[in-house]
């Protein structure tokens, strides 16, 4: 177990290493100065004095050898050191645990909605003996992964904020402020929760030991909610990474079309400014959380299934043994 969270630990280190690369490399290669972007913050397009601008530029390191600035600012992410912002010269570390909150907000709040969402979804249709409900409620999901994000918050900012008037349109004040946000950002996540939960629950359904249990006189409910579904959440934790990706990537449009100040908004603004340590800062933040998720959910895999314990030593990873067995 010791050998494999080192190992663990080691490919977390590797992720986090190759996304801080692959940003630097990508903000490297746009043809645009970040410094000439801040300096034009009004974007009246007036020239900026050529002496100004390399001042700037020397300041921030951007006029030495990319090498160099690769080494620099690698070496300072090491020590959680990202710099300053270049358009508006805050903290990086500072500027994003300022926007951190209101993120972490909406997406536990989507979260727990798309748990509760796609877990009843699931549930009912693999549950009811009703061909035409199982049908209709089996065609909920591919619906909502399908439907665009911006979509659906327009939709419900139409409906709810400026024809009902029961939510407000805009802000991150209290809790009606979050309503709205955190239904839209849930329902894409929801529905892959429903996805996979119904697939798990209608393969589970055909085993063996259901079958058995039928036979001694166990109800459809008990077997249901007691053996059913607690080993077919094994599948929706395997894609727990994805699902936390999914909510980092809703931010940005969320947190934009209800003009939200959160990591997605400051995200969203830094990418346009081409801010290289903001965005290096984020893209960091967010490997983390997502290998982080990721190990603690192979960690947590022998306490759903204790058979899962037998197989660290036949595979590399506890997740490729589950996926075997589920057929994911």
């Amino acid at each position: 177990m010791t050998r494999y969270l080192a190992q663990r630990v080691l490919q977390a280190i590797v992720v986090l290493w190759a996304a801080f690369t692959i940003s630097f490399v990508v903000l490297f290669l746009l043809p645009s100065d970040p410094v000439s972007i801040a300096a034009d913050g009004g974007g009246a397009g007036t020239p900026v004095d050529a002496a100004a601008i390399a001042e700037l530029q020397a300041r921030y390191g951007l006029d030495q050898p990319v090498w160099v600035q690769y080494w620099n600012s690698l070496s300072g992410a090491v020590r959680s050191d990202f710099g300053y912002s270049i358009a508006t010269g805050q903290k990086v570390t500072t500027a994003i645990f300022d926007a951190l909150p209101s993120t972490l907000a909406l997406a536990f709040s989507a979260l727990v909605l798309a748990v509760l969402f796609g877990g009843t979804v699931a549930f009912l249709a693999t549950y009811t003996r009703a061909g035409w409900l199982r049908n209709i409620l089996l065609s909920i999901p591919p619906l909502g992964v399908a439907v665009p994000t911006f979509w659906v918050g327009l939709l419900l900012l139409q409906l709810f904020s400026f024809q009902l008037r029961l939510f407000p349109a805009f802000g991150d004040q209290g809790f009606s402020s979050l309503v709205l946000p955190a239904i839209t950002l849930a329902l894409p996540t929801g529905a892959v929760i429903a996805q996979v939960l119904a697939t798990s629950m209608t393969t589970t359904w055909k085993q063996p030991f259901v079958e058995s249990a039928r036979a001694k006189g166990v109800s459809r409910l008990r077997v249901q909610t007691k053996h059913v579904a607690r080993l077919s959440s094994i599948p929706a934790f395997t894609i727990a990474g994805v699902l936390v990706g999914n909510l980092l990537a809703g931010s940005v449009v969320v947190e934009t079309v209800f003009s939200r100040a959160g990591v997605g908004r400051l995200t969203q603004t830094s990418v346009m400014a081409q801010d290289i340590p903001v965005v290096q800062g984020i893209v960091v933040l967010t490997s983390l959380v997502f290998v982080a998720i990721n190990l603690l959910v192979d960690v947590l895999y022998p306490l759903i299934d204790p058979r899962i314990v037998a197989d660290y030593k036949k595979s590399e990873s506890p997740a490729s043994a589950t996926k075997e067995k589920v057929g994911v």
